[in-house]
């Protein structure tokens, strides 16, 4: 896999330039097809820990003369991303701000799937691509314990105008799942509501949070409340399939913790949702909490559907969750075909076609 996935990297940068792979790792259904390529299950979630894993040692040592750096992985290792990107940008001689900058996108990309996709999977597993003139790519995947299923997130520099709405390249799952989604469009009103909530400061957010913990036992029925001089409503949430969420099942009145960082954060007053997510402390039950207040209370309605735009399962080949985009599949097939420059024996390039044909029998 080291020795293939280092010929298609050399021969794809070759052709179209550092940039064009970074994008390419960006994209799900390449990335899919990719690791396909280099001999892994297509159906497995372990495809993306081995492929980045993969790719990074194959680039070892060619990263100047690729113009491709790649940090992060698995567990522990994605710990040391940042580190890893201040030790590149040291030794290519970065300004200190472009370095900072992508230890920033680095950083927050994690955070918005941890925080702002609340949809019961937990990142194990960051991988940050950029390349020497600055375009960036991260390919991030997180497990649901549960059911044992994974789900992987993709993220393009080139395709982000705002980090926290709609940020992502392609969400690739094996299952749909209820999901709090702060980073939809649709979500727009929570996302003003919450920082609103945060810059009017401790005392008012307390008193609506006070109103939560007094009555989140009995959110099903509507009840009309009255908090100082605004008037606050109940909406009837189970009638609006929002009583499955963990945001109702919140034990408000022990989290002490929650307060100190909503005093840090109201006390900081952030200009906007980004630099209130960017915050140290805060964290998805953080964003919960201010969530919960701004629908319940206040009635910006947040977007509870799933983001994910593919399945393992060649992008969707059941239909779901979309039926196979067949555009897309062709440009990816007709750009592996790169494989035929690639300096490997021809008995290797046969397997590799061989390898390819579960992807192309559905089409």
């Amino acid at each position: 896999m080291v020795s293939l996935g280092r010929e298609i990297g050399r021969v794809l940068i070759e052709e179209y330039g550092p940039d064009e792979f970074i994008k390419r790792i960006a994209d799900p259904v390449w990335f899919q097809s990719l690791g396909t390529v280099l001999a892994f299950d297509w159906n497995a979630s372990g495809l993306t820990t081995i492929l980045t894993a993969a790719l990074k040692e194959a680039f070892r040592g060619r990263e100047r003369e690729s113009g491709v750096f790649i940090c992060g992985g698995k567990g522990k290792t994605s710990r040391k991303t940042p580190d890893e990107i201040k030790d590149w940008g040291e030794t290519l001689s970065l300004p200190s701000s472009n370095v900072d900058n992508l230890v920033y996108n680095s950083r927050m990309s994690a955070k918005v799937d941890s925080c702002l996709v609340q949809d019961g999977f937990q990142i194990y597993h960051h991988s940050f691509f950029f390349s020497k003139n600055g375009s960036w790519a991260v390919v991030q995947q997180g497990m649901n314990t549960s059911n044992q299923t994974a789900r992987r997130y993709h993220w393009f520099s080139e395709d982000i105008k705002d980090l926290v709405c709609e940020p992502h390249s392609g969400i690739i799952s094996q299952i749909k799942t209820p999901t709090l989604n702060l980073t939809a469009t649709e979500s727009e009103e929570t996302r003003g509501l919450s920082t609103e909530l945060v810059r009017g400061g401790f005392s008012g957010l307390m008193k609506d949070i006070q109103i939560l913990r007094k009555y989140t036992s009995d959110t099903s029925q509507m009840i009309a409340l009255r908090s100082g001089e605004k008037e606050a409503c109940f909406l009837n949430l189970e009638d609006r399939e929002f009583f499955w969420h963990p945001l109702l099942l919140e034990d408000f009145s022990k989290s002490r913790y929650l307060e100190r960082i909503l005093a840090k954060t109201c006390e900081a007053k952030p200009e906007n949702y980004e630099r209130l997510l960017s915050m140290e402390g805060v964290g998805p039950k953080t964003i919960r909490a201010l969530t919960l207040v701004s629908e319940v209370i206040y009635g910006a309605k947040a977007s509870y559907e799933d983001p994910a735009r593919y399945s393992f399962a060649h992008g969707g080949k059941d239909g779901t969750p979309y039926p196979v985009d067949r555009k897309t599949y062709d440009l990816t097939i007709e750009f592996l075909r790169l494989i035929d420059k690639a300096k490997i024996p021809q008995s290797e390039k046969r397997a590799i076609s061989s390898r390819l044909k579960p992807i192309l029998q559905p089409l």
